[in-house]
């Protein structure tokens, strides 16, 4: 009986997993196909940089208040909600292709409409996803995610070129809509959400305590603040290094060869695949904590460092293959410590608080990573000099070498940092 319980529990997770999934998919091919679109449109990569800001930006900036109105209503309506508008988006997009009228300027401004609207949406699904889940089982929940998400990052590219080959922008688009109709349709009626037993006294509170409540939270839990500080930064380096400037260096080092690329791309997708399809199947670590700093550091160290001293493109693949290895694992055990040490009442905002605090860094980094990319490292590796001397052995010459001194350095930085905190005791009471 018991197990019959908890696999009845799993059905419900899975059900709205899959929908999602396809949704997800959908999403990813229109965002594929547009970037395309763009590009064919002005030609620079000013225009595909704007259009991933206007998709990032809102996100971060109302994650923290949506968090908090995600635990005060009710997580299905607002999923709802979210899905139901994001068609609206693409039909939009839509129309105006159809009609000859669509302008990059309109995707700017959707883009940062269905932003604003996955701040809701987000802490909502984070939310729903642990009212579905059976506990103990939250590793695994996180693993079954990344999965899904790491198909997404394979095939979106390639249904999308092939979409787009033997048909046009409107035959993506028209997949997105059919793919949001089956997640829209499944939520709908065959999901229900429990609710949160203190729901109703939170309604009850005011809007700027029910904010306070999570900053005072977050005060008491040192090690989860810690936590969430240490990913801040390692999304700001990672954004300057390897996750932020691996197209420049492989498009720098192969004289601008898409095919190259192409191939290193693939291997980071097949790389989280493999590590996601681990986590689903393996038993949970003990100390998850371990886990996630263990393969942080290895990532860095593999990835950004390893990638820094070659410019073979089947090295480059093989070495981002086994960095994205172990990620799936970092993320899983990060969420499932997130959703066992945060009451259930109060993971909607505190989850957005993580993500606001996290991905605040992220446009900081590829920012950054760009300009000393361009006017600092490039330019000195390029500049004969006795500091250029040492380093040209190792690093190389030529388009691309300045960027793999940076590669080395953030790599160094978030391996060496990764392990250290491995070490401290403090986040023992996270495991």
């Amino acid at each position: 009986m018991k197990k019959l319980n908890l696999f009845s529990q799993y059905r419900k997770f899975l059900i709205l997993w899959g929908s999602q999934a396809v949704s997800s998919l959908g999403t990813a091919m229109t965002n594929f196909a547009l970037i395309i679109w763009v590009y064919g449109q002005d030609g620079t990569a000013s225009s595909i940089t704007l259009l991933s800001v206007c998709s990032l930006v809102p996100s971060v900036l109302f994650s923290f208040i949506a968090g908090t109105l995600a635990d005060r209503v009710d997580k299905k309506r607002i999923m709802l909600l979210a899905d139901f508008m994001a068609a609206i988006g693409t039909t939009a997009v839509l129309i105006l292709y159809l009609t000859n009228n669509l302008r990059i300027w309109h995707l700017y401004i959707i883009n940062f409409l269905l932003s604003f609207m996955n701040a809701f949406q987000g802490p909502a699904s984070y939310v729903a996803t642990t009212l579905l889940a059976p506990k103990g089982q939250y590793v695994r929940v996180s693993g079954l995610q990344a999965l899904s998400s790491s198909v997404v990052t394979i095939l979106a590219p390639a249904f999308g070129s092939t979409l787009l080959a033997f048909g046009s922008l409107k035959t993506v688009l028209a997949f997105d809509l059919a793919s949001f109709a089956v997640a829209f349709t499944t939520l709908l009626v065959f999901i229900d959400i429990p609710k949160v037993a203190s729901q109703a006294n939170k309604t009850k509170e005011s809007f700027l305590k029910s904010c306070s409540a999570v900053i005072n939270f977050l005060r008491e839990q040192k090690a989860l603040f810690r936590i969430i500080l240490f990913f801040s930064f390692i999304n700001l380096i990672a954004k300057m290094g390897g996750y932020g400037m691996m197209p420049a260096l492989i498009l720098s080092r192969t004289a601008g060869n898409q095919v190259s690329l192409g191939i290193v791309e693939a291997a980071v997708g097949i790389g989280s695949l493999a590590g996601s399809m681990a986590v689903t199947i393996l038993k949970p670590a003990k100390s998850r904590t371990k886990v996630i700093f263990f393969a942080c550091g290895i990532s860095f160290l593999i990835g950004d460092i390893g990638q820094s001293f070659t410019s073979l493109v089947p090295v480059l693949a093989a070495l981002a293959f086994f960095s994205n290895l172990p990620l799936p694992f970092l993320s899983a055990n990060l969420t499932a410590i997130m959703r066992s040490k945060v009451p259930v009442e109060m993971q909607g905002r505190v989850f957005s608080a993580r993500d606001t605090i996290q991905y605040s860094s992220i446009p900081v980094g590829m920012f950054l990573g760009g300009f000393l990319a361009d006017y600092v490292f490039e330019p000195f590796m390029q500049n004969p000099s006795p500091l250029q001397r040492i380093l040209e052995p190792v690093f190389g010459t030529g388009a691309g070498s300045g960027i793999a001194v940076m590669f080395f350095i953030t790599g160094a930085l978030g391996s060496v940092t990764s392990f250290m905190c491995m070490k401290n005791p403090m986040y023992k009471c996270l495991d």
